[in-house]
């Protein structure tokens, strides 16, 4: 099991729906994100992209030198950037970062947002863009020369002098819920990342693709987007989750559920109808919490518990075939800690933290232990 974390370049705080408790995205702030994820065991942090938020290709190069392990999953934008450019800019991150790039492909899912960057394609049209681009964008980074002609490429003599550090590209990781993104995924993406929606939905979406690709010859591995709030007790947490959106009124739902309508993307639209607008039924399966999904897009849901809770519900979805947990709290850079601090005792993680202070914790409460009991008898 691996475990994300998320760097918030648009903004971060306390609470959700209010600027009270808000923190801005400066760069002395994301470094502290940063190190926090390069030391406690994570992975890596996943950069969002959009019109909201600092570039995410700008922001994560200027964490590389402050970091040591953690490795970035940064997006490329079929339609917004071109697959040799964009091929240019990952092999340079890669080496730069001697290894630690993961590429996100992010087709993009707010029409409105697309036409201020130039695009103005249908939903499924992007997607065979995408198809296009992704065709381009392998060739040329795993060291061929590429000459491609389609419906909106135009690529004569694409080729890459200075290759990427891993082979043979660094890794493609996807989200979509639509027919179209999943034949993408099955035929280009090594990691499929789905929102954090209930087991049952998120089994139908790994059972998709996995056909998919084996009709393409392929396997594709599996990740999940999710916020988590993750305290000592039960009641700690739910609390925890209450306080996060108590200052979001009925009209900021109104607003941002009017905002989330005008969208084609199909994930949004299912992670809407989880909760519909309504604080009334937010816990949708055991533990699994909607109410971020009132007022923000993207992934709107959350673990909710104390640290075995959060851990065996992380089981379940790691026996549907989820590898890789994305996870976000706010605020972010306290969440990284009280995440790592509680729940990564409860879980096989594949790396650990550099600084591992359970022997000495153990060796400490042990000593005292001994000495109570010597001092009783």
């Amino acid at each position: 099991m691996q475990i994300l974390w998320f760097i918030p370049t648009a903004r971060d705080g306390h609470y959700l729906g209010t600027q009270l408790g808000g923190r801005d995205a400066t760069p002395e702030y994301l470094q502290q994100i940063a190190q926090a994820v390069d030391n406690l065991g994570y992975t890596g942090a996943l950069l969002p992209t959009g019109p909201f938020c600092e570039d995410a290709w700008i922001t994560a190069a200027s964490l590389i030198s402050v970091t040591k392990r953690m490795k970035f999953l940064v997006a490329i934008r079929p339609g917004i950037s071109s697959p040799t450019f964009a091929a240019r800019m990952a092999a340079t991150f890669d080496r730069m970062s001697h290894g630690r790039l993961l590429i996100n492909v992010v087709t993009g899912g707010e029409p409105k947002q697309l036409a201020g960057d130039g695009l103005h394609l249908s939903h499924d049209d992007r997607y065979d863009l995408t198809d296009e681009f992704l065709t381009v964008w392998r060739g040329i980074i795993s060291g061929e020369a590429v000459d491609f002609q389609g419906k909106y490429l135009d690529i004569q003599g694409g080729k890459l002098l200075f290759p990427p550090v891993q082979k043979p590209y660094p890794p493609l990781w996807f989200g979509g819920s639509s027919a179209a993104a999943k034949r993408v995924a099955a035929k280009h993406i090594d990691t499929y990342l789905t929102w954090g929606e209930p087991p049952e939905q998120v089994a139908q979406k790994i059972a998709e693709v996995k056909q998919l690709a084996a009709a393409q010859g392929r396997k594709v591995r599996f990740g999940i987007r999710l916020h988590v709030i993750v305290r000592e007790t039960q009641s700690a947490a739910w609390d925890a989750a209450n306080e996060l959106i108590k200052y979001i009124d009925e009209d900021a739902i109104a607003q941002a559920q009017k905002a989330f309508a005008s969208s084609d993307s199909e994930g949004q639209q299912r992670m809407t109808q989880l909760h519909n607008g309504s604080r009334e039924t937010l816990e949708i399966s055991p533990n699994l919490w909607a109410g971020i999904g009132l007022v923000r897009g993207g992934a709107g849901t959350a673990l909710v518990g104390d640290p075995n809770t959060v851990a065996a519900r992380m089981l379940e979805y790691q026996q549907l075939g989820i590898e890789t947990f994305i996870f976000s709290g706010y605020p972010h850079l306290e969440e990284a800690y009280r995440t790592a601090e509680l729940l990564f005792l409860h879980l096989p993680l594949q790396s650990e933290p550099t600084l591992n202070t359970q022997p000495i914790l153990t060796s400490i409460a042990s000593e005292k232990f001994a000495k109570q009991l010597t001092s009783a008898s």
